[in-house]
């Protein structure tokens, strides 16, 4: 257990963050499943605008730090990818 008043600050800060980088993520998990399941089905309008939201979100935790900058953008390329290929179909 952390004896100083900096680290318990630090243990308190860092639960803080811990808990925001959670609900980041699973935001753009979520976001993620609602593409691939708009992509499954015939509805390529509706695809488009969730990829257009999944890729907002996405660049918004990489931007904040939750996602790495490389791991953000194959999760766009791919979503992106599975897209075009159901509007093609």
């Amino acid at each position: 257990m952390a004896n100083t008043k900096s680290a318990l600050k630090r243990i308190r800060q860092a639960e803080v963050a811990r808990a925001r980088n959670a609900s980041i993520r699973s935001t753009v998990r979520t976001a993620i499943k609602k593409v691939r399941a708009a992509a499954g089905t015939s509805d390529a309008a509706q695809a488009q605008e969730l990829l257009r939201l999944a890729t907002k979100s996405i660049d918004k935790a990489a931007s904040k730090g939750v996602l790495n900058a490389r791991a953000a953008s194959r999760k766009i390329s791919r979503l992106a990818k599975a897209v075009s290929a159901a509007a093609a179909r």
